[in-house]
């Protein structure tokens, strides 16, 4: 009888420390979450399933093009892209992105210009925040989709302490299964 009463404890505390230790890496280290919209359009679809690590930026500085997941609201988080970091002067004019003057190339909208459309509006930082530089903590992101995203050029920029964290893998569909960063 005892010894069966231990196995069942045994049991018990076997699954009570996976469940601490999967509680703790949802709140600390990593997370998912499931894409909605358009925005990220051709990087990401409606419904993809992403792993966000959360701890990255406790560590590192976010580095330009990093894809994000933020708190946009109280009631929602966005992912989008990184394309101004503290200090940047960003502009963008004829379809081309420039920062601090230079001008970027940027692979992951090639899809998107095929049909000769124009993506991404000119404007410069100046018109969107009313200040000529990304400021201090903050970032400045787009998303991918630039026709159909809200994002920076609607919600002005995002302080470090609003972003979650860093996508590092898209796992759904797991045909399309892609590690970033």
């Amino acid at each position: 009888m005892t010894t069966k009463r231990n196995e069942v404890f045994s049991w018990i505390r076997t699954i009570l420390f996976a469940v601490i230790i999967a509680f703790l890496i949802r709140a600390f280290l990593f997370t998912n979450y499931i894409v909605e919209g358009d925005s990220m359009l051709p990087t990401m679809h409606h419904g993809d399933r992403l792993v966000v690590n959360k701890l990255v930026y406790k560590l590192y500085e976010p580095e330009r093009f990093d894809v994000i997941v933020f708190h946009a609201t109280s009631q929602a988080d966005y992912i989008k892209r990184i394309i101004g970091l503290p200090g940047d002067h960003i502009e963008y004019k004829n379809d081309v992105l420039y920062i601090n003057g230079e001008p970027y190339d940027e692979p992951f909208l090639d899809e998107m210009k095929m049909n000769g459309e124009r993506l991404t509006h000119d404007f410069t930082l100046q018109q969107i925040i009313g200040k000529e530089t990304v400021p201090e903590n903050t970032v400045f992101v787009l998303g991918d989709n630039r026709r159909n995203s809200t994002d920076s050029r609607n919600l002005g920029v995002i302080p470090f302490d609003q972003i979650v964290g860093e996508v590092n893998v898209k796992y759904w569909p797991f045909a399309d299964l892609e590690f970033y960063h």
